[in-house]
């Protein structure tokens, strides 16, 4: 049952909508901690409501076989169309056979211009989630 297993809390495991260029973006996952993570998997979706209409995107799932320390990977491409929705990330994965858990949101209209910073790791301007 769920509700047995243990989850310890996720530190040091980041999300990032970067911008690439003037038209793309894209989001990343960062392993800032000192662990090898281990399959993880992330599934992706974007809901929410504009001119009083509710709108959601399809649910995407993604598999990320492992992701050393101080790495990062892509996890998808995202258009700003949906920018002003919730978008929502749901990340699990293992680090030395534990299992963590964590739901990264971007809350609507979170994702802009003023609110980019240096990513170091991917040398690009975005608005990273701890």
């Amino acid at each position: 049952m769920k509700k047995d297993i243990q989850f310890p809390e996720v530190e040091e495991v980041y999300l990032t909508i970067a911008k690439t260029d003037d038209k793309f973006w894209k989001v990343y996952i960062i392993n800032r901690g000192q662990k090898k993570m281990d399959n993880l998997m992330i599934t992706s979706k974007g809901y929410g409501s504009k001119d009083e209409n509710r709108q959601a995107t399809s649910t995407l799932r993604h598999a990320i076989p492992y992701l050393d320390a101080g790495e990062y990977a892509l996890i998808e491409p995202i258009d700003p169309g949906v920018f002003h929705l919730n978008n929502e990330y749901w990340v699990s994965f293992f680090i030395n056979g534990q299992l963590y858990d964590k739901k990264y949101i971007f809350v609507p209209d979170s994702i802009r211009e003023e609110n980019l910073s240096f990513i170091e790791e991917l040398k690009l301007e975005g608005v990273l989630h701890p």
